[in-house]
């Protein structure tokens, strides 16, 4: 006969001492990573930014936040912003850890990215101290038909630091980082990289149906690759997100899909799409960790009421040197959330 296990709200009891409750799994949106030393550290959208550390990409540890509070000029800049900070992007730059953000109003213009800088990512280090550098660029309704969200740091041949960001409106921006990496160069250099469209008289203050945001450049060989996430993300069952991908042999453009046209005109290949079992995939992030590319995501599971959780695939890449992963791995890679200490 089988065992059967009562559930409660607080404690889980089991009538026989075989009755296993399957470990919880990390929940996050969003998801980039960075390795120091020998521990994975995970970043995700969430209060104050959420963080995990990893021996193994597998079993995470909650790591609590790297904002105790909130940066000082959030609510100036964003008077409705509740202290959900969005997409981070890591990064390690001379000797220190560069961790870019988000605030934003959602579903406005009403957004910008800051940039906070540590010297460890190892929270129960002595030199582990978050120290905020502000606002990078900020984007005003009214002023701007472009959204400062989803940052991502990419560097070009010659070591200079760049920025693609942007969430919906006219698309997927580029634009030159300073020498510090905390500031835009000056003067300012500015690319389109690309967008859908966005129907004519659509009121400057939507956002409308021109579905693109989360890019995240990747550098192999030759080329440069763009991944996008097209659809609605946030939606639970109705959501849409997917994933696209197009390609360029220079860093500012222009990215071509599978078919030669251009991601600014439209363009992007099917990189990645839900399944069954795992809808609304997507703002995902892509390292080379140990002689292996590796993609790192989100996606909603249909049986869990489409809670979102952490996805870390293995990325190849095929005789034309597009990227691929293989779908099943939605349903083999679990995570562990492991109990804080």
């Amino acid at each position: 006969m089988k065992s059967l296990c009562l559930y409660f709200m607080v404690s889980i009891f089991c009538l026989q001492p075989q009755c296993q409750l399957a470990a919880a799994e990390v929940s996050v949106h969003d998801p980039v990573m960075a390795k120091e030393r020998d521990t994975y550290y995970l970043f995700s959208t969430g209060p104050g930014i959420t963080f995990y550390s990893s021996a193994n990409m597998k079993d995470w540890r909650p790591e609590g936040r790297v904002f105790a509070g909130e940066p000082v000029w959030a609510r100036n800049t964003v008077p409705d912003f509740n202290g959900h900070i969005w997409a981070p992007d890591i990064q390690f730059h001379s000797g220190k850890y560069y961790l870019y953000y988000s605030i934003s109003g959602f579903g406005k213009l009403t957004s910008a990215i800051g940039v906070t800088v540590n010297k460890t990512l190892n929270p129960h280090s002595p030199d582990y101290r978050w120290e905020d550098q502000g606002i990078i660029l900020q984007s005003v309704p009214g002023r701007d038909l472009w959204n400062a969200i989803d940052p991502n740091i990419v560097t070009d041949s010659e070591g200079q630091a760049w920025m693609s960001f942007g969430s919906f409106w006219s698309g997927i921006k580029l634009v030159k980082l300073n020498e510090a990496w905390t500031g835009l160069a000056q003067p300012q250099e500015w690319h389109a990289i690309a967008k859908r469209a966005r129907p004519a008289f659509t009121p400057d203050e939507s956002a409308g149906p021109a579905e693109i945001e989360a890019p995240y450049i990747f550098k192999r060989g030759n080329y440069y690759y763009l991944f996008v996430s097209w659809g609605l993300c946030c939606q639970g069952e109705k959501s849409t997100y997917h994933l696209v991908v197009g390609r360029s042999k220079s860093l500012t453009g222009p990215y071509l899909d599978k078919s030669g046209k251009a991601m600014l005109e439209g363009g992007g290949s099917l990189f990645l799409h839900g399944t069954k079992h795992w809808k609304a995939l997507g703002h995902n992030s892509a390292y080379h960790f140990n002689g292996r590319d590796y993609l790192v995501l989100h996606a909603y599971e249909t049986a869990n009421k489409y809670l979102q959780k952490l996805k870390i695939l293995d990325m190849q890449w095929d005789s034309e040197l597009w990227p691929f992963v293989a779908a099943a791995q939605l349903d083999t890679y679990r995570s562990v959330q492991l109990p804080r200490k």
